[in-house]
Order: C-alpha cells, then structure tokens, then sequence
C-alpha cells in the first residue's frame, strides 16, 4: 500500500500540475498582425497600441508584429487572412469595418465569408462624419446641399468613397469625391493644403487619433454624423439617421450603419483550432479591461467602445439576415451600378 501511494506521489510531482498546451504553443513565437491600413493612420494607431498589450494576455506572451496591407480598401488583408494564412493561430488581422459587410453587398473583391471569420472582437465603434476645413463656407448640411463640396477619398470601396455618395442620395447634398488618396496621411493632407474642401465619412475616433490638433484648434466644420447612435462629443451636430424620414430608407441606413458598429475588427482565419481561438478571444477582452492599455489609448486620443468577437457574430448574423430588398438598396447606396471597383 505503501509504495502505491509513493508511486502516486512521485507520478504527480513528475507531471506539471496544469499542463496548458495553448501556453506552450504560443511560447516563443509571433504572431503576425495584419494591418488593413498604411502606417500613422487611425486604424494602425488602435492596431499598433492593442498589440503592445495584447501579448501579455496571450499563454505564453507571444510578440505581435504588425504587418501592414492597405490596398484595396481593406479588402486585400481580409482576403488574405480568409485565403492564405496559416490556420494555426498564428495569424491575426486588424481589419476595416467595411469589409464586413461588402460579401452580402456584393463586392467581387471580397473573396471571403465574414461569417466564417474568426472574430476576435472590436476596440471601438466607428461614428463618421462629414467634415469641412474651417475656411469652407459650407458650414451647414444645408450649405451642401447648395453648391458642389470638393472631398478627399481614399479607395472606391472605402467610407470616404462610400459616404458622401450614400449622403448625396438620401439627403440631396452635392459632394464630389475625389478618390485615390493614401488612407493613412494622405486624406488629411489633402484638406490641410485646399486640394480638397473637406473629408466625409472619416471617423471622428480617427481623427481624435491622427490629428488632436484639428480638434483642440477648431479646423474643422463638422456637418453630419452617420452612426447609429449620437456623438457625445457632437450634440448639435445632425444625425442622418434624424434626417431620414421614409420608414424603408431608414431601414437600408441601418443595415449600412451596421458596418460601423463593428468599428475597427480583429479576425482569425476560418479553422483556427478552437483551444487558441478561444484563448485569443480572451485575450482580446482582457486587453480592453487593462489599465495600462487604457491608458496608452488616452494618451493617443482613441475612443474606446469595446464589442466582444460574440457581438460581432450576432451583429454580422442580423445583417446577412436582412429581407433581400433592402440589402439590394444598401448594395446599390454603397456600390451603385458603375462605380469604379477595387
């Protein structure tokens, strides 16, 4: 008896008490962020602050290297994650919000399934706005509806691109988007040297983000907002929401605006095992509640409004639930027959 139970004892103290297979994986290795925008703009800054974080709460503290593709609005890093990243857990993405939605939209360059995406979670809502630089006379949603409003956008299927044209049709406003610029610097350049009026359809976290000073100096003349629900920071400023009074247009706004709650995603390929899915998932709620992460976001102007990964698979489920006349209005206020494609 007595040296079954000394068998016993010696079996335990051989085996660690609580082997953790996820820990012993990540330990000593990287993981590979993809970055759905150029380098300085507002989602590499949220992208960029989270990993620095992130890692600790991971089994096995794994480095996180940002790797950034912005081309094709978005679309490339999210068809990359989708198509042909390792599905070992040792990939993850910092996505656009719009990518979302642009499967059940009908765009030819999203080459995924955003259901079977692997969502980690969100860090924030994206409320955009549409903005002019503080020498514009346009300084109502009226005055837009007046003359023409010169607009810096970045790709075809980007915010940019895709809300002033989604504003001229609801609410009569005249925005000309011109198109092509770089997301990170490039936009706001543009305003600051006059090659453009103003921006629409920028996120106002963003733009906290990459430029506080236009905020602190009062440079911009902020005309519109496009969330679902109202800016703390912008009570005077209509909401197209507000604006909207046919009961079905409202309903395609929504669907449209559904996008922007998903705000700035993290995603894993489809099939990551699920023991490191489900480690990453709590890792990215753990990092959202760190302090030193939220105070890091403080110091870099970012609005932290989290969702968890089952947020976002409840909010994509309802979109692509969606009565098929009404996400063939959004598809149209989106990508309307004849716009240039990515």
């Amino acid at each position: 008896m007595r040296k079954a139970l000394l068998a016993i004892i010696l079996a335990a103290a051989a085996c660690p008490a609580q082997a953790d297979p996820v820990a012993d994986f990540y330990r000593g290795k990287s993981i590979t962020m993809l970055v759905a925008s150029g380098v300085g703009g507002g989602y590499d800054t949220y992208a960029r602050v989270f990993a620095r974080y992130a890692t600790k709460h991971i089994p096995g503290a794994p480095t996180i290297i940002a790797k950034n593709m912005p081309a094709a609005g978005g679309l490339a890093a999210a068809s990359t994650l989708f198509n042909n990243a390792d599905k070992d857990g040792l990939t993850m993405a910092a996505l656009s919000n719009v990518v979302t939605l642009d499967p059940l939209f009908g765009n030819p360059g999203a080459r995924f399934d955003a259901l079977k995406m692997g969502w980690l979670g969100s860090i924030g809502k994206l409320q955009n706005v549409c903005a002019t630089w503080h020498t514009s006379p346009v300084k109502t949603i009226e005055d837009a509806r007046k003359r023409e409003v010169i607009t810096a956008g970045a790709g075809a299927s980007s915010n940019t691109a895709v809300v002033p044209r989604m504003v001229n049709e609801l609410l009569g406003t005249r925005f000309k988007v011109i198109a092509g610029y770089d997301p990170a610097g490039g936009l706001t350049m543009a305003v600051e040297s006059g090659e453009a009026e103003g921006i629409c359809g920028l996120s106002w976290s963003t733009i906290k983000a990459s430029r506080p000073d236009w905020i602190a100096g009062r440079k911009l003349n902020v005309i519109l907002q496009m969330s679902m629900t109202r800016l703390p920071d912008l009570p005077d400023v209509p909401s197209a929401l507000d604006l909207i009074t046919d009961p079905q247009r409202k309903q395609v706004l929504e669907l449209v605006l559904i996008r922007q709650e998903t705000g700035r995603p993290f995603a894993t390929p489809p099939g990551t095992p699920p023991d490191r899915f489900a480690a990453l998932r709590r890792a990215f709620d753990a990092t959202m509640k760190d302090p030193d992460f939220l105070a890091d976001a403080e110091r870099n102007q970012m609005e932290i409004e989290p969702l968890t990964g089952a947020e976002i698979d409840a909010l994509l489920a309802k979109a692509y639930g969606s009565p098929r006349n009404i996400v063939a209005e959004a598809a149209a206020l989106v990508d309307p027959p004849g716009a240039k494609k990515p």
